[in-house]
């Protein structure tokens, strides 16, 4: 394991020059101290868990200290905000300190969300609140823990700088790690703009970087988006099995790795409501629940319309049709395990959608029907889930075509079955009242429930003793809390 000196630095992006980014340091935070850390994330980087501990942790996370090696960043892109284009965005609270190598050879880009203003702030004062950096750092861990792709988290660091919301807060800063920080509006920042050698100098980047086994292929532009379109349908099926909303699926917000990025009001379901709207700003609901397949669809052809230098309309078109039937397969693979079944037949979507409508009319829990499901043969189980319905006629009909389903599936035993479905089941999940009840403590100086809530949500399928309270429905109030970007 290694120590915070002995990173090893190669600044790739940063070698791409002054056109792509700006020379930002960070600005310091008053009195840093630590707030919680990710042993998992940091053995990313081969770094021994003690170092977390260390005063020189929070100073460099802190914005106190820099690695001589580092060459912190602020990248600037564009991107379609709720769905109108806004030509320069960029990094307007966060630097790309640099990117390290570990001993697999794997690249990670250290990322300092909360850093202080930068050429792209636009009128932003470039800070992160404490509530906002903790609940980064619980998503992008807790996602990890489910196998839902997203970035990671190492640390979260507090502090006594004051910023102003809605009301006075303390500054924080989350320090983010991913195989690269390249985005949808990276490409339709120089696509708009008219710079194609730059535009191609990225794509060479990304291809030679990120996409390297697309080299082989006869048209290498055309592999990478059909990898892209492959790897962003696979997400977002895993984001609707397991309820999760992201809120803000912005282009300037999606990965070019296909990976959940940037977390603001984002929420994972609790009552199953397919047109929830997790973001209090979102007025119109583009980002409602059920809208993230097909905006996921439109924020591909943002990016198809950004790479028509390099990939024929006809070419693109193609590829951008492989993202619904690949989301659906995805999808209904994940929903069947999720009901023990091991098998396909044809009927398995319409089994799938009529469950969810009668959950939704009867305002069943997402995540605990299915945990439950599993806990008892499936006569048992529908049968004491029973009173969780309205439509008890409805969900009695469903009930039998499930039972008969689960005959059919296969010759296997209850503890065969409780063990695989508790394997895709969580009973765990970061419900937003578990973030706010570690945020109010958090606020008051108590690190503890954050860290005691993380430390559960890395485990999210295994039964934990003495955590049952994690793994209760939410009170009425916790249903119904209001998120905003700023959150």
């Amino acid at each position: 394991m290694k120590a915070l000196d002995e990173l090893t630095f190669d600044n790739r992006f940063a070698r791409l020059g002054d056109a792509f980014s700006t020379h930002v340091l960070p600005e310091p935070l008053d009195e840093p101290r630590l707030v919680v850390a990710s042993k998992a994330a940091m053995a990313l980087l081969d770094l021994d868990p003690a170092v977390a501990q260390t005063p020189v942790f929070a100073e460099l996370f802190g914005g106190h200290k820099l690695w001589a090696e580092a060459e912190p960043r602020a990248m600037v892109y564009s991107g379609h905000q709720f769905g109108g284009y806004t030509p320069q965005l960029g990094d307007g609270r966060g630097l790309l300190l640099g990117e390290v190598y570990n001993e697999a050879g794997e690249h990670w880009d250290l990322h300092l969300k909360g850093a202080g203003m930068t050429p792209y702030s636009r009128m932003g004062d470039g800070r992160a609140v404490l509530r906002s950096s903790i609940r980064e750092f619980l998503a992008s861990e807790a996602l990890h823990a489910l196998g839902i792709p997203t970035s990671r988290a190492l640390c979260v660091i507090g502090s006594s700088t004051p910023v102003w919301r809605e009301k006075q807060e303390r500054g924080a800063m989350v320090l983010r790690l991913a195989h690269s920080h390249i985005r949808f509006g990276h490409f339709e920042y120089f696509y708009y703009t008219k710079k194609p050698e730059q535009q191609a100098e990225l794509a060479e980047h990304v291809l030679n970087l990120h996409y390297p086994e697309c080299r082989e292929q006869p048209e290498p532009y055309l592999a990478m988006f059909r990898e892209i379109v492959e790897r962003n349908a696979e997400m977002i099926a895993k984001w609707q099995a397991y309820g999760f909303c992201h809120g803000v699926m912005n282009t300037d917000n999606m990965s070019i790795l296909g990976i959940t990025f940037d977390f603001g009001p984002f929420a994972f379901l609790d009552d199953f409501d397919a047109h929830f709207i997790c973001n209090h700003s979102d007025h119109e609901g583009r980002y409602s629940f059920s809208n993230q397949v097909p905006i996921g669809q439109w924020n591909l052809s943002a990016l198809a319309q950004a790479l028509t230098p390099f990939i024929s309309v006809d070419a693109l078109k193609e590829a951008l049709g492989l993202y619904l039937p690949l989301y659906q397969a995805h999808y209904l693979d994940l929903m069947r395990r999720r009901l023990g079944l091991t098998t396909a037949e044809d009927d398995d979507q319409q089994l799938v959608e009529r469950l969810l409508k009668l959950m939704q009319n009867s305002g069943v829990d997402y995540t605990l029907f299915f945990r439950r499901l599993g806990d008892e043969p499936a006569a048992l189980a529908v049968a004491r889930l029973r009173d969780d319905f309205v439509d008890l006629a409805g969900f009695d009909a469903w009930a039998e075509r499930y039972k008969a389903r689960v005959a059919r599936d296969g010759d296997y035993t209850q503890e065969q079955r409780r063990e695989r479905m508790h394997a895709v089941n969580p009973l765990y999940i970061l419900r937003n009242y578990l973030a706010q009840n570690a945020i109010a403590a958090a606020e008051s100086g108590d690190y503890s429930e954050v860290r005691r809530l993380h430390e559960v949500l890395t485990r999210p399928f295994e039964e934990q003793a003495g955590m049952e309270q994690y793994a209760q429905r939410p009170p009425d109030w916790g249903k119904h809390l209001e998120i905003s970007c700023s959150s």
